[in-house]
């Protein structure tokens, strides 16, 4: 049974770019969103997180001589997976998938906007350090846990579900709300890492709520 006043449903990166026809399209990626929509009346609080882009940003392999998209260079703050150019400000790749259901969100939460530090993580960026602030909105609202659901399960969702448990959130991935782009067995090492750092995986299925509202 969710608890209405101390759960968030978080959304990650529903965004045209990483659903079918995107430029950085996860392998079936537009099914989350029904799933995703069937849940959203559950939660008392959901948020979204966009990928949000400068032109030119230093995560694009585009941005390196030479480079490919997927090869892996050593950044400042460690090692940068190389993507190809995707979800830049204010294009089409970047707004959230038609379908979605974005008129119960209370917050939009965007990230990799600095030119040359990337972000996947809803409460970090890549270095580790820098926060995004969410951490202290969730405490601020008395929330205790999150449910993740979105793009990419072996990227944004993980980092994301990883970081709120260094937090000291409770957290729950809704499995079938999610896809990976599982690049080299980064799925299989994402969903142990999140098994050992204590992160619960469950269904929508599983879902269940007192009533069907959604209300602030």
């Amino acid at each position: 049974m969710i608890d209405h006043t101390k759960s968030c449903l978080i959304i990650i990166d529903v965004q045209n770019d990483f659903c079918a026809g995107g430029a950085l399209a996860v392998p079936a990626g537009d099914e989350v969103v029904p799933v995703i929509n069937r849940i959203i009346p559950l939660f008392d609080h959901c948020l979204l997180t966009q990928d949000w882009h400068p032109g030119g940003h230093g995560s694009f392999a585009s941005s390196h001589a030479g480079r490919n998209p997927f090869e892996s260079i050593d950044m400042d703050y460690g090692p940068q997976t190389l993507w190809p150019d995707h979800c830049v400000q204010d294009t089409p790749g970047a707004g959230f998938h038609p379908d979605l259901d974005v008129s119960r969100a209370e917050m939009v939460l965007r990230k990799g906007f600095r030119q040359d530090i990337d972000s996947y993580s809803a409460f970090y960026e890549n270095d580790r350090k820098t926060s995004t602030g969410l951490a202290g909105y969730l405490r601020h609202r008395s929330l205790e846990s999150v449910y993740l659901a979105g793009l990419a399960t072996d990227y944004c969702v993980a980092w994301s579900a990883l970081d709120a448990r260094r937090e000291d959130f409770e957290v729950f991935l809704v499995e079938d709300a999610c896809r990976a782009i599982d690049l080299e067995g980064s799925l299989d090492r994402a969903l142990g890492e999140m098994d050992r750092y204590g992160v619960t995986r469950i269904r929508a299925d599983d879902l269940k709520a007192p009533d069907a509202s959604c209300g602030g």
